[in-house]
């Protein structure tokens, strides 16, 4: 995986809503992804082309179409890589600090 890739398109706001639209609906064609959106239809396919090129978006012919589909892995792999290290030291605090205060509750009523 290439991070700063994922990482360069997760850093445009606009690059971020069609992946939400992707999210909510896989399998947009370009036509559909364009509805509502204040972007070109050039823009957004320059976009889109990035987000493919990140592995964020796997795009499959359908006739005249191509559909977009929404890949999340590699959003999880970079979750994974860079959020849930960090949480496991957190959580283990969290974890010490409720034994510790069980702890104390308990001394007190007993």
């Amino acid at each position: 995986m290439d991070e700063d890739a994922v990482f360069k398109a997760l850093a445009d706001p606009s690059r971020r809503k069609l992946l939400d639209r992707l999210f909510g609906r896989s399998g947009q064609s370009l036509g559909e992804l364009c509805v509502d959106l204040q972007m070109s239809r050039q823009a957004i396919s320059k976009h889109l082309a990035l987000l493919e090129k990140a592995n964020l978006v796997a795009t499959v012919k359908s006739g005249r179409d191509k559909l977009h589909y929404l890949n999340a892995v590699p959003i999880y792999e970079i979750s994974e890589r860079w959020i849930a290290k960090y949480q496991h030291s957190q959580l283990h605090a969290l974890d010490q600090l409720k034994k510790s205060l069980e702890g104390n509750e308990k001394q007190s009523n007993g």
